[in-house]
């Protein structure tokens, strides 16, 4: 009995291990891509933004209902089900004719995105009762999947340039496939009788919110920021935000408790995990860009030149939650946004003529600098309430990145965006969006190092669950 119950949990490991690996995978290797999709679909800046923040946004919005769906309908299902969708999503990518589709196919991948991931952890969790058990199978789960992250940029280098842009959604055909027939007869269901209600309202006003939001920083720059759409879109999203507090406040089963924020471990966490994924995803975003765009490399050559940051996080991130652990969070995420802050800061100056090795390093610094950050500002957040809130405190954490990653798409997007418009070069925009990035870290960096709580995490943190992008 103790060996099937080994190799079950085994093969509960290897299926989800896989299965956020082509999330992971699919969060890098579309930045490579965006060169070719701009040329090849005849889109703008705007364009590329909407092709990642569409998918984002998504995952953003619904990381924590899939969290409870996945509770309350069974983890197995909903995982085969996240499965599924990112699977026919990745093909309608793929096939996409138009800018249109290819934004409706997103879509559906941050659906699948957002129920495969939070099923995944909750499918692993279950399969490991014992605490330590969990912490070591998470370790695993975290570190294996994340391959994904720096195979990503490599894989996407390689298939952009033999193949073009729709081959890199193609990728995950094969996985999924594999995935579902795999998953079927062997994983084992399971359900927590006492999970919480769905909280419809809130999930649906959350994306109606942002939604606006974005819409209007996006679109700022183009239709013009005093236009009435841009400034109805604007107001509209204070509105709805606002309307989703109430609702928040007032219900009984809210997806985002606000009684969690008047702990100051937990907010200042949470607003720093914004700046993380403000500044992560927005400057991620416009890598490959300035290789091809400024600097003259092919898709190939962006992607090899983009891996130094993605292997920094990989290869640093596993020590991130030990040095939590032995000197406490404040420390350790002050030092790792610092390091993020002057990385960014330092791209600010790179140009047509910076030799390869000089922007190298400064990506190192920068991924360096968020992976230290990421895993403590997820185990402060986890320490700041209650255990039996842990969970829904991972997955707050979770949430409040990848809504930082929407807002740094569309926010420097819209520097650079305004920058070109008054008559700047594409390289000074970038320029200025990266130093908007750095500056913006090292505000937080100042900020968490003076309201941080200095406590050290019982165990290392868990990891984060969700896709970068």
């Amino acid at each position: 009995m103790p060996t099937q119950t080994q190799s079950n949990r085994a093969i509960v490991l290897t299926m989800t291990c896989l299965g956020q690996f082509m999330v992971l995978l699919d969060s890098t290797i579309v930045g490579v891509a965006l060169p070719d999709m701009q040329q090849k679909l005849h889109t703008d800046l705007a364009g590329l933004q909407w092709i990642v923040d569409a998918y984002v946004l998504l995952v953003a919005m619904l990381l924590l209902s899939g969290g409870v769906f996945a509770d309350r309908f069974g983890r197995k299902r909903v995982f085969l089900f996240g499965v599924v969708v990112f699977t026919i999503a990745s093909v309608l990518c793929a096939l996409a004719p138009s800018l249109g589709w290819l934004i409706a196919g997103r879509v559906l991948q941050g659906i699948g995105a957002a129920a495969l991931s939070p099923a995944s952890l909750a499918l692993l969790a279950a399969a490991h009762p014992i605490p330590q058990e969990r912490v070591k199978a998470i370790g695993l789960w975290a570190g294996l999947s994340g391959i994904g992250l720096a195979a990503g940029p490599l894989a996407g280098g390689i298939l952009v340039d033999a193949f073009g842009w729709p081959s890199i959604f193609l990728v995950n055909v094969p996985i999924g496939v594999v995935l579902v027939l795999a998953a079927l007869p062997s994983l084992r269901e399971s359900r927590n009788p006492h999970a919480k209600a769905i909280d419809v309202p809130g999930t649906v006003l959350s994306i109606l919110g942002v939604g606006a939001l974005t819409y209007g920083l996006i679109e700022g720059g183009s239709r013009g920021w005093t236009s009435p759409i841009i400034l109805g879109s604007f107001a509209a999203a204070i509105v709805i935000l606002a309307a989703f507090i109430a609702v928040q406040g007032r219900s009984a089963a809210p997806m985002l408790p606000l009684r969690l924020f008047r702990q100051r471990l937990f907010a200042v966490s949470n607003t720093a995990m914004v700046v993380v994924g403000f500044a992560l995803m927005g400057s991620v975003f416009f890598f490959s860009q300035f290789f091809v765009a400024v600097q003259g490399s092919s898709i190939l050559g962006a992607g090899l030149k983009t891996l130094p940051i993605s292997l920094a996080m990989v290869i640093v991130s596993p020590y991130a939650g030990r040095l939590a652990a032995r000197h406490g969070f404040r420390i350790v995420i002050t030092i790792g946004m610092a390091l993020a802050g002057l990385g960014l800061l330092t791209l600010g100056v790179v140009g047509a003529d910076t030799a390869y090795w000089d922007v190298a390093w400064r990506l190192v610094i920068a991924g360096t600098g968020f992976a230290l950050t990421m895993s403590p500002l997820t185990g402060a957040a986890i320490q700041s309430v209650n255990p039996q809130d842990g969970g829904l405190a991972s997955g707050i954490s979770s949430t409040s990145r990848q809504i930082g990653a929407v807002l740094g798409v569309a926010v420097l997007g819209a520097i650079v965006h305004t920058q070109e418009s008054g008559g700047a070069s594409f390289e000074s925009g970038l320029n200025s969006a990266f130093i908007a990035a750095g500056v913006v870290t090292l505000v937080t960096a100042a900020f968490t190092g003076l309201w941080l709580v200095k406590s050290k995490p019982a165990e290392v943190p868990v990891p984060q669950t969700q896709p970068t992008e």
